[in-house]
């Protein structure tokens, strides 16, 4: 069992000062001076005056095995470490592959996935791949939905992306019917997590397959919003009717001279448009590759996409923009609860998950993390490390 006492609780809703007592991989109580009775001997405690507690974070587009290879072999990204997500805060992640769907494989994906979870988190998976036809483990990808119990949608897909397929409305259209059936036959969401690239018209095409089916907007979570001004009015329309706003957080200065909207920009005129909070999300694209393309198309540059981006975005909304914490926590911590219906994630509350982030506020550092009900970070100093690590 573990008790924190004395935190300023945000559920994300600010709940002001608590004690939160855990117990296995649940929370058990919150309350004001809570007292443990004979439980007390058996109890770990954590004295957490002058910290803020905030509910794990969700991350769900995180290359885990690595992504890149737009340069060449070598340009490959390495897989992701335990340590990297839990310094970062992020206590859920979902893990997908990116443009080299061939050197890497949802074997590998799905192995990568349960090895993080034995070391401590909580994983899920995107299946299929960057182009079309998606190459899912069984020979449909509704059986994966079906039968994988950590796949929870389809992804990366590409549209208007030079490296993707160039998929038609048609096939997009077939794909989107193909992940509905399967998220209805296994009780998941079915999302479909689309990149989008700079070329004109992914969110378009979407849209059309609203419009041409029954299929809602809400059955896709397209990624890379902000990617430039063109893309984030699209982006803003897109939301406005009804769909799903995703920011990804990792960049580089060259990005952003190419017009690239920074997240917390993004999430500020996104909620002055009246998209509500509950269809806006952050997510980190960690260990994907950040390459840069010159005019003809080839990589002249490449950085990698950081877990620590996420909560950073978030607090630069609240620095640079005046959105309150817990307005801005919510893209990362509730919002993507509810877009994946994990209703015992992304919040604290009595009877969830047993996920949390200690945030010392006048340093501005992450101190504490526990997942599981179990300390992975504790006053800045890893506790838990991956097995190579």
């Amino acid at each position: 069992m573990l008790l924190i006492r004395n935190a300023e609780v945000y559920q994300p809703a600010y709940m002001g000062r608590q004690d939160v007592l855990m117990a296995g991989d649940h929370i058990l109580a919150i309350q004001k001076n809570l007292e443990l009775g004979s439980l007390a001997s058996g109890t770990e405690v954590i004295e957490a005056e002058g910290q803020i507690l905030l509910p794990g974070f969700i991350d769900t587009h995180v290359h885990i095995t690595g992504g890149g290879g737009e340069g060449g072999p070598h340009t490959r990204t390495p897989p992701i470490r335990l340590t990297d997500l839990t310094k970062a805060g992020v206590t859920t992640v979902v893990g997908c592959l990116g443009t080299d769907g061939f050197t890497r494989s949802m074997k590998d994906l799905l192995a990568k996935a349960a090895g993080l979870e034995e070391e401590g988190i909580r994983v899920y998976a995107w299946t299929g791949s960057y182009q079309m036809p998606v190459r899912s483990l069984f020979d449909h990808l509704e059986e994966d939905l079906l039968h994988l119990p950590r796949v929870i949608g389809v992804g990366e897909v590409a549209l208007s992306d030079h490296r993707s397929s160039q998929p038609t409305v048609e096939e997009v259209k077939k794909l989107a019917a193909s992940a509905r059936v399967g998220g209805m036959l296994s009780g998941k969401p079915g999302l479909i997590n689309f990149h989008l690239g700079d070329q004109p018209g992914g969110l378009s095409m979407l849209m059309k397959i609203c419009q041409d089916t029954h299929i809602p907007l809400t059955q896709f979570l397209p990624t890379h919003q902000n990617r430039n001004e063109d893309l984030f009015q699209e982006a803003l329309a897109y939301g406005k009717a009804g769909g799903y706003m995703d920011f990804t957080t990792s960049t580089v200065p060259a990005f952003i001279e190419e017009g690239e909207v920074p997240c917390h920009q993004a999430l500020a005129r996104a909620l002055d448009a009246g998209i509500p909070i509950e269809r806006i999300s952050f997510s980190s694209d960690a260990q994907g590759s950040l390459p840069v393309f010159d005019k003809t198309g080839k990589c002249t540059g490449l950085e990698v996409g950081s877990a620590a981006s996420l909560f950073q975005a978030v607090l630069e909304a609240v620095r640079l923009e005046g959105i309150s914490l817990e307005t801005a926590l919510q893209t990362i911590t509730s919002t993507p609860a509810k877009i994946m219906n994990w209703q015992d994630k992304g919040v604290l509350q009595v009877g969830g998950k047993a996920d949390a982030v200690l945030f010392n506020v006048d340093e501005q550092r992450i101190e504490t993390v526990i997942a599981k009900g179990r300390i992975m970070i504790q006053n800045q100093e890893v506790v838990v490390k991956g097995v190579f690590e």
